[in-house]
């Protein structure tokens, strides 16, 4: 689902950053593929690094959207990648998520949507959490078609706790 388009201001200023750095060749979104997140296209990985949401400056808008926000840009660390991607997600008191599956289908929906590289169907490897020390790899394939958007997400996962309920 692709819901409201949002201004530039007060993303802006919630994820602390320059207004000029938001890429406003493309929207800043609401998409959901069954968990809401604010789609925010940046032009630099300088921008990215930067963003420290100040969840307060997100005034009016928290009444109407969820605080979950992924900020992607087409600057990667390694050249092989497409896109660099941040997600925070207050709405679940998660800060920053280092690899959200949930975030990158909507990211998918949105890239082909948009045709953010110039075309519907996609296929595009996505780096997350390198800011936060858990540097990660997404693979995101998707596919517009008349009135649908084939939708795939993927990457290796590290096992890094395990649990039992007693």
């Amino acid at each position: 689902m692709f819901g409201a388009r949002l201004d530039a201001r007060p993303i802006a200023a919630t994820l602390r950053i320059n207004l000029d750095e938001i890429d406003e060749r493309f929207p800043i979104q609401l998409v959901s593929t069954g968990l809401p997140f604010v789609i925010a296209p940046l032009k630099t990985l300088s921008a990215i690094k930067r963003c420290k949401p100040n969840w307060d400056q997100y005034g009016e808008l928290a009444g109407q959207f969820p605080k979950a926000i992924l900020v992607l840009c087409p600057e990667t660390y390694h050249r092989d990648n497409q896109l660099n991607v941040r997600v925070f997600v207050d709405e679940l008191g998660v800060t920053e998520d280092p690899a959200t599956g949930s975030a990158n289908g909507c990211l998918a929906g949105y890239l082909s949507k948009h045709r953010y590289f110039g075309a519907t169907k996609i296929d595009a490897r996505v780096e997350q959490g390198y800011e936060i020390a858990r540097p990660s790899l997404l693979f995101l394939r998707a596919d517009a078609q008349v009135d649908t958007i084939e939708i795939n997400v993927g990457g290796r996962v590290e096992l890094i706790a395990r649990g039992q309920l007693v």
